[in-house]
């Protein structure tokens, strides 16, 4: 009898491969925890479980916000590289498809980035919505220095956002680049002076984000990571029909009547 999706699922997550889960009912979010001391390398086996997490996150209704972050003050520096030989040739083509699910997500994913973010993990995060970075933070895809080029979506996103001259500078060469040259590029969104300050910028955000109406965070996730794949055409009309479907919402609703009365809305997702 062939498994479902949630047992396939299910059984990915049994037995976490460098990684640990916390669901902050209180707070609304769900932490991703790369933990593999000392550097947090994430394992073959740890992306197709990154993506599973990310899955039930996104269907868990405790989980507002999803973030994903290092342990012990550092974010990651890369993939298992000496373990690649022994993965099999045909089970690497398709790697973007499990460190895009922060992209797929309805909800709203932060990578909190500290002291490395390599290889993989910056792939991750760049397939995230918010890259909330620290101020010693590098940043690079340095597989062209093992023989190699990135293969989890990561040239193509820093083509995308940061632009072709900059991608060939920084990935041709596998260059390292600062949190401030980062910024500049806009690979990331916000640098805090160090760990304890990415704390407080987290639940800055993570607050932000819980306090506004889910149906409409969603839909325009939706819509904005539609653009960079279709015509203005398309875009404007994804945007369209989904600006028309929540002006039925209670949602909406609730936001004109706090509007008109002057007070927080309280949102539902409904």
């Amino acid at each position: 009898m062939e498994k479902n999706y949630s047992e396939t699922r299910a059984e990915i997550l049994k037995e976490l491969d460098g990684l640990r889960v916390e669901v902050d009912v209180e707070r609304n979010i769900g932490f991703i925890y790369l933990e593999r001391p000392p550097l947090n390398i994430v394992s073959y086996k740890g992306r197709a479980q990154i993506r599973a997490i990310i899955e039930c996150m996104d269907e868990d209704p405790d989980v507002g916000v999803i973030v994903i972050r290092g342990a012990n003050g550092v974010y990651t520096s890369g993939g298992d590289v000496k373990a690649f030989p022994d993965i099999p040739f045909d089970g690497m083509s398709d790697l973007a498809w499990n460190i895009a699910a922060p992209e797929r997500a309805s909800k709203p994913v932060i990578a909190a980035l500290e002291k490395y973010a390599f290889g993989v993990g910056f792939e991750l995060a760049m397939a995230c919505d918010f890259r909330l970075a620290t101020e010693e933070t590098l940043f690079a895809l340095p597989e062209i220095n093992l023989g190699e080029m990135p293969g989890s979506g990561g040239s193509v996103r820093v083509v995308k956002i940061a632009g072709l001259t900059r991608a060939k500078d920084m990935v041709m060469l596998g260059k390292r680049i600062s949190a401030s040259d980062a910024k500049d590029w806009g690979l990331i969104t916000e640098v805090v002076k160090d760990s304890e300050a990415m704390d407080a910028l987290i639940e800055e955000y993570a607050s932000s984000l819980n306090s506004k109406p889910p149906l409409a965070l969603r839909a325009l996730k939706r819509v904005l990571n539609s653009v960079y794949d279709t015509s203005l055409k398309v875009a404007l009309d994804i945007e369209g029909h989904s600006y028309e479907k929540l002006r039925s919402t209670k949602d909406y609703a609730e936001g004109l009547k706090a509007f008109s009365e002057k007070r927080k809305p309280v949102y539902r997702g409904k």
